[in-house]
């Protein structure tokens, strides 16, 4: 029985991936005409990557991207580095530190290895437009340059954002707030490195907070910060350079390479699973970026139902276990994943309460010094795992 996937974004293109290996032929719809380069999520943490080698990524992952442990929280106001590293844990796992890497580029490995499989195919250009489903399968309408199309499978994977087609076509509320700044993610060449950053630095400060890293091995780097959302989005770009002024350390100049403005949200849909379409990643929760617990949390949904759902189709497991997927895939977003995102987003670019920051600092100072705090810290994403749900071998 053959699955289609909705959305050509690392989510989907992971799932589609790990069906097409496990023997599902699998279909990828994307409204875009090819992957999308915007400036997004860039971090991959430690937990992600024995996943990414069992589906025989990570060697392109690591190859094309910068493998790191070092962080830092860095003070705006007085300049003070408080540093730490993933080294911490290399007793618990080979895969202890993190590999930054644009968005675009996973979703282009993925692709990749995605067409050297049989039963795998994706189409760009074909934005799906309403979908039809009952016990027998799912039909999906899509618009293409060519004219409607129109395809049936067995199964439906909506993994197409924020703005889910699918979602809204299944009828799904969308239950949370939207944040009153926006983030805009930069990618900047500047010589962060010469003035003593950490490969991943979080600046904290109300005003001037932003979260630095390193992407790449030619001095290329994400700067992300915030700005207050009623400011027009169309003059992003004409503020931009007022920003940098404050944000980049030194007097050389820069070169940007992109930047994407974006408001962040924190919301879930209601169900994850209705019938026979399923609901991963963006298009089923979303959070402010900070901490890169977004994606984390999308490529976990993704690795579980690739499990689950080949169980079903290929080992006759119960179709309960897209169940137990949903509703633990739900819980972990609403319980784990957005709680900590937004404590992340107040303590580096929110916390205005001169108190509440010494606090902060003070027990930023105290995990980062105490090795058993800080493995233990370090081990949080690890609980957005899924616990096994297939019955595969």
């Amino acid at each position: 029985m053959s699955v289609l996937i909705a959305g050509a974004g690392p989510v989907g293109l992971i799932t589609a991936l790990g069906l097409a290996r496990a023997g599902v032929e699998v279909t990828v719809l994307e409204a875009e005409p090819r992957i999308v380069e915007s400036p997004r999520a860039a971090v991959y943490h430690w937990t992600v990557l024995e996943p990414f080698e069992r589906l025989g990524i990570l060697a392109d992952v690591e190859a094309r991207g910068l493998a790191k442990q070092d962080y830092a929280f860095r003070v705006f106001e007085t300049g003070e580095t408080i540093p730490y590293s993933i080294g911490a844990i290399a007793d618990e796992t080979p895969y202890a530190y993190n590999v930054h890497l644009g968005q675009h580029e996973l979703a282009a490995i993925a692709l990749e290895h995605l067409e050297r499989l049989p039963g795998a195919r994706v189409s760009f250009s074909a934005r799906v437009t309403d979908l039809a489903h009952d016990r027998g399968g799912v039909t999906v309408a899509a618009a293409t340059p060519d004219g409607p199309l129109e395809l049936h499978a067995g199964w439906l994977i909506g993994a197409d954002g924020g703005r889910s087609t699918v979602r809204r076509a299944l009828g799904l509320s969308f239950e949370g707030f939207t944040w009153p700044e926006r983030f805009v993610a930069t990618n900047v060449r500047h010589d962060f490195d010469r003035h003593g950053y950490a490969l991943a630095t979080f600046q904290i400060d109300h005003v001037h907070g932003a979260v630095i890293v390193k992407l790449d091995d030619t001095g290329l780097w994400r700067c992300t910060y915030s700005e207050d959302a009623s400011l027009p989005e169309e003059t992003v770009s004409e503020r931009l350079p007022g920003h940098f002024a404050v944000l980049l350390p030194g007097d050389q100049g820069y070169e940007l390479a992109s930047h994407a403005p974006y408001k962040m949200h924190q919301r879930a849909a209601d169900r994850f699973r209705v019938g026979r379409v399923l609901l991963a990643g963006d298009a089923a929760h979303v959070t402010n970026p900070t901490g890169g617990l977004g994606l984390t949390s999308g490529l976990f949904d993704a690795f579980a139902l690739c499990e689950a759902l080949a169980a079903v189709l290929l080992d006759g497991a119960d179709e309960a276990v897209l169940d137990a997927w949903a509703e633990e895939r739900r819980r972990l977003f609403l319980e784990l994943a957005s709680p900590a995102a937004s404590e992340l987003k107040r303590l580096i670019f929110s916390e205005a309460d001169p108190e509440r920051r010494r606090e902060d600092l003070e027990a930023l100072r105290r995990w980062t010094s105490d090795r058993d705090l800080l493995r233990e810290r370090l081990r949080f994403t690890a609980q957005l795992r899924s616990a096994p749900l297939g019955m595969r071998s």
